[in-house]
């Protein structure tokens, strides 16, 4: 296997990035600057930035799903605060988010060692959907919902329509979110833009995965 295929495999950067890795000198292999075209073995011992990556001969993947709650961040350096990785044991602390949810935002979220499955999950062509629980800090007029679920709200970084399906037909505060896209902050920020604050944001499903009954806190292994 190529080095950087194993080191996509093994951390979840895509294999563009690992070949930056190597050239840049992130990358050594049995404490030696490898060359771009290295066939790992079972003998080399691997380290990127510093890390040990497990090397066998037949690499195995592993995502976990992860029921992330409000106030944790999806980084591994929380400057002070909560991280996702405060919620993992150290034999899955390598593991990379797929996609992120904001510090404020709650539910599914997706970490492997995939980089292939991580590509198919968040680049727009593959259109994967999303869906997420809201609610909004005032009732959702009509005419602003048939801009979001109809028109759609132009944004700094070009025009965002969700579908939008009422969770109670009396209430127009909790609302379903679908979509395919995955900008910054895009739910927030969409409905922002019609002045109003999305006081909560729980997603339940992202592509296949959907979070079911898991507790807050708490992961399980997923099959790929």
């Amino acid at each position: 296997m190529r080095l950087n295929k194993f080191i996509a495999q093994a951390t979840g950067i895509s294999r563009r990035a690992a070949d930056a890795a190597i050239e840049l000198g992130d990358v050594l292999v049995n404490d030696t600057l490898p060359s771009a075209g290295h066939a790992v073995t079972p003998e080399d011992v691997i380290r990127y930035k510093g890390r040990t990556l497990v090397n066998n001969a037949n690499p195995t993947q592993t995502t976990i799903m992860l029921n992330k709650p409000v106030g944790y961040i999806c980084s591994r350096d929380g400057q002070g605060g909560q991280t996702i990785y405060d919620l993992l044991p150290r034999e899955l602390k390598h593991l990379k988010p797929v996609g992120r949810l904001d510090k404020h935002s709650s539910g599914l979220l997706l970490l492997t060692t995939d980089g292939q499955l991580a590509y198919e999950l968040t680049h727009p062509k593959f259109n994967k959907s999303k869906t997420y629980k809201i609610a909004l800090n005032r009732p959702l007029a009509e005419q602003d919902y048939l801009q979001i679920h109809k028109q759609g709200v132009e944004l700094d970084d070009g025009p965002s329509k969700l579908e939008l399906e009422r969770i109670n037909t009396t209430d127009d505060n909790n609302w379903k979110v679908t979509m395919s896209e995955g900008r910054n902050r895009q739910i927030r920020r969409t409905f922002e833009a019609l002045d109003y604050n999305v006081v909560k944001l729980h997603r339940t499903h992202f592509g296949p995965y959907i979070l079911d009954s898991l507790k807050p806190g708490t992961y399980k292994p997923v099959e790929q």
